[in-house]
């Protein structure tokens, strides 16, 4: 008979063993060896059936086990010295406490998703590793950071293949009593949020929170006996539903985790944060909710609350394409954010007016969060720097008035948490020391000799291979086969034969089937008699993606082909577990998406940090550190039109690259030497770069500070946020009448030579704006044939003469340090101590076109 309810027991450990519980809910033990050996210590064989899963592990372990550990003086030793430095880690001070002088308080930092351990699986993908390692990067930094997310009741889908290799996905139910979690408390009673919704309906929200490290991880929870069923199921699944239940979603973790980190500190004392972070555009609602406290508790205006929400919001694009965003119906804001609903503080009009495509080829009906986030935020960045110019072209139309390369979109390129990810062995070998700065990071790697790396590498290789014959056979029988068909599977892959992996999400941009573009020229490299090669691939398509599933599919059925399938196998339901194996057992990782869609990539990190080389188009991270120590670029046919014919041209540069380059160099000799001498490069050069302590620095020093100071400056009486938005608004008002007159250059010669300075004076019309407004600057370099000025260099000109009719000349140097075609164009701006951008209001007058009959005599531009 089915249960119409389920929950898990907890035991009820001896005195001497509640370490153990202490130890259990503190995620650190996800990425801290040590405190994972305790647990194994408990019970060898349970702790490897359990999967790694203490909560499981003291949920299954006999009481008499635990009496006799209860009495076991050395374990208590051990459990002692484990719990005591779980206390120093959380309680020491970190790099951000040594550094000293930062204004920074707390940051709250968004996410729909975070991958901390596969025991709490609240993840699908990349977004959710990556906001993991942020989480547990600040943690080991002592950066004082919140995180808020949501729980999901069935997590994301788990993946296994049918007869025809077809995806299919279950949803198991997660019960948080069997997690590392507990429950918020208000006194005696479950802390809760509530949401006003249309029709009279409340949306309540218990709080969890996972303990990462020093880290606290809120997580709503809508599952609960205040709800009605519609709304007990907003929190059911990660990116699942229809279009309102994925807005309900957002607004949960939006504006319900605005006001549970408002409830989280007023019971904890928790520092309240002066930033708040929004990891993509799901969690952008929060910006709303921050407008509404401050316009009812404050009784500011919206434009001087959203001056001071601006000030102190940080945003982060992941998506390199506009199909990667959110976006909701009009109408269905409307609904949410009427004044009955959301009440009366926030006008609608204004809210609609935040994620409205009020620009060239938007589309009017649809609410961008996105560009929500953009305009809700007055710092904003890409994760690597290649993305950051594809977010600062894609978003261009926010800033009409501005090139791209002045649109305020940074970047900040991601990094991965090297204690979660490195293996323990690689770890020892390399004498890594993972310090907050990654000053000494991997110097012991001098120490080691070809030979015992190489046998490392190998027993990783094994490893990996024992896990993945594990996983196929159990996917065999998940897809009708019988132990009797199975006795191949214990012969697939070779420890001794060069392994590559490819592992990610199946959108089509990503390409996982670029490799069959030549299934025989694949073949011959799986079976070459000398140099063979073996591949081992994983990933999920999202459960709408039927193109996605079509391309597993169509991979699946090449690796069940009996000539190859001891080369080249699928293992479904990639995920951390999976992961944590597979990048250490892996020689090469292979990534071949179609550039430039790859918004970072961090896969190929994690390699990197095991002694993997990559091999990969060079788009995301791989673009910027690419190094031939390092690994291979793919050549990209970028520009091409012809898809097929791209991906053929892609393909085979693939196929020669392993089969003259990469093939050749792992097969040199019995331990070879050049080979070793890439790996021994890449975790030395490479690893300090990739590492989460350094990009979650980055975010501290350009993004947090200057947040934390603008919000310092906003909130302290708010009469700097008035006047930002009163100022705004004049600004807004005048430009209309800003225009540049006239421009004109002063000894310059009948030849322009080579380091020749020369004199430029621009005459401005201000209209009702003060010099103190606006800043006039010219921008100069090099010009390409359609006279556009690449790579400009702004300088700023200085006041020189006042005229009738608020006229002005500013004046200033041009160097000419370059030769070949040069150009220049001036333009008047904004200017305001609250701005971080030049291009903030997107509001920019230049010189008037040269061919149009009423431009004074001298053109404002000019070319030479």
């Amino acid at each position: 008979m089915r249960a119409i309810r389920r929950f898990s027991v907890r035991p009820v450990l001896p005195e001497p063993l509640t370490g153990l519980g202490t130890l259990v809910n503190n995620l650190r033990w996800a990425w801290h060896p040590e405190t994972q050996d305790v647990f194994e210590a408990v019970d060898p064989q349970l702790w490897r059936s359990t999967g790694g899963d203490p909560v499981k592990l003291l949920g299954e372990v006999p009481a008499a086990r635990l009496d006799e550990l209860a009495n076991d003086h050395a374990f208590l030793r051990r459990l002692e010295l484990a719990v005591a430095d779980l206390d120093g880690y959380v309680t020491d001070d970190g790099w951000f406490q040594t550094a000293g002088g930062s204004p920074l308080d707390a940051v709250a930092y968004f996410s729909p998703e975070f991958g901390i351990t596969h025991v709490l699986p609240q993840y699908s993908g990349g977004l959710g590793i990556l906001a993991g390692d942020h989480l547990k990067a600040a943690s080991d930094l002592g950066v004082p950071l919140i995180g808020v997310g949501l729980l999901y009741r069935h997590g994301y889908f788990a993946q296994s293949l049918n007869r025809e290799g077809w995806q299919q996905e279950r949803y198991p139910l997660v019960d948080p009593d069997g997690l590392p979690i507990s429950l918020l408390r208000d006194g005696d009673a479950p802390a809760t949020v509530t949401l006003s919704l249309p029709g009279n309906r409340e949306l309540h929200a218990q709080i969890w929170v996972a303990q990462v490290g020093r880290v606290p991880l809120l997580m709503l929870d809508s599952d609960i006996e205040e709800n009605e069923p519609s709304e007990r199921e907003v929190t059911d699944r990660l990116y699942g539903g229809s279009t309102e239940h994925r807005l309900l979603q957002e607004l949960l973790l939006g504006v319900g985790g605005v006001r549970a980190v408002r409830t989280y500190c007023r019971i904890t004392g928790h520092a309240a944060p002066e930033v708040f972070h929004t990891n993509e555009g799901h969690a952008g609602f929060l910006g709303v909710e921050r407008i509404r406290e401050l316009a009812a508790e404050q009784d500011l205006d919206f434009d001087t609350a959203l001056e001071v929400n601006r000030g102190g919001t940080v945003f982060t694009t992941h998506t390199p394409v506009p199909a990667g965003i959110d976006r909701f119906p009009v109408e269905l804001i409307q609904q949410h954010f009427s004044a009955d609903v959301f009440g009366p503080e926030v006008p609608i009009e204004r809210i609609l007016e935040l994620g409205a495509e009020d620009f060239e080829g938007g589309d009017p009906a649809l609410f961008n969060m996105a560009i929500m986030g953009l305009r809700l935020a007055q710092r904003a960045n890409g994760v690597s720097k290649l993305h950051g110019v594809v977010s600062r072209g894609m978003f261009a139309g926010l800033w009409p008035s501005f090139d791209a390369v002045d649109v305020p979109i940074t970047s900040i390129t991601n990094g991965v948490h090297a204690p979660t990810w490195v293996a323990r062995e690689v770890h020892d070998l390399t004498y890594a020391n993972y310090t907050a700065d990654g000053d000494s990071v991997f110097e012991g790697l001098d120490k080691t000799t070809d030979a015992q790396i190489w046998e490392t590498k190998r027993l990783l290789r094994q490893r990996f291979i024992d896990d993945t014959r594990s996983r196929v056979r159990q996917s065999w029988i998940n897809r009708g086969a019988s132990e009797a068909e199975l006795g191949w599977v214990d012969s697939i892959l070779d420890p001794d034969v060069l392994t590559m992996g490819f592992a990610r999400r199946v959108p089509s941009y990503k390409r996982l089937t670029l490799m069959l573009r030549d299934p025989e020229r694949l073949k011959s490299l799986l079976l070459h008699p000398e140099r063979p090669v073996q591949i081992v691939i994983a990933g999920k398509a999202h459960p709408h993606d039927e193109g996605g599933k079509k391309l597993i599919q169509e991979m699946v059925r090449f690796a069940d082909d009996p000539e190859v399938r001891h080369r080249i196998v699928f293992v479904p339901d990639y995920d951390i577990a999976l992961a944590q194996p597979m990048y250490p057992g892996t020689d090469v990782w292979l990534n071949n998406p179609l550039r430039p869609y790859e918004a970072c990539g961090t896969s190929g990190m994690k390699a990197a940090l095991n002694g993997g080389l990559n091999l990969s188009i060079r788009d995301g991270w791989w673009d910027e550190w690419y190094d031939d120590e390092f690994g291979w670029a793919i050549p990209s046919a970028e520009g091409i039109e012809d898809t097929d014919r791209r991906d053929d041209l892609e393909a085979h540069a693939l196929y020669d690259l392993i089969e003259k380059q990469v093939a050749p160099r792992f097969y040199d000799g019995d331990v070879p030497t050049r080979w070793i001498e890439m790996l021994r490069h890449t975790i030395k050069e490479l690893g300090p770069k990739v590492l989460a302590t350094r990009m979650v620095k980055d975010y501290v020093e350009q993004l947090y500070v200057p947040a934390a100071q603008s919000s310092r400056a906003l909130n302290s009486t708010y009469e700097g946020a008035r006047e930002l938005a009163a100022w705004k608004r004049k600004v807004r008002a005048a430009w209309p009448q800003i225009r540049v007159d006239h421009v004109e250059l002063q000894g310059l010669g009948d030849v322009p030579q080579l380091g020749t300075t020369v004199g430029i004076r621009a005459f401005a019309a201000l209209g009702d704006l003060e010099p103190s407004d606006i800043c006039v600057e010219v921008l100069h370099g090099r010009v390409d044939t359609n006279d556009e000025i690449t790579d400009p260099v702004r300088t700023t000109l200085s006041l020189a003469e006042t005229y009738e009719g608020n006229r002005h000349r500013y004046d200033g140097e041009l160097k000419l340090d370059r030769t070949g075609p040069f150009g220049y164009t001036v333009r008047v701006v904004p200017n305001h101590k609250g701005l971080a951008s030049v291009a903030e209001l997107g509001l920019a007058a230049g010189p008037s076109d040269p061919d149009d009959p009423t431009t004074p005599d001298l053109p404002a531009g000019s070319e030479f």
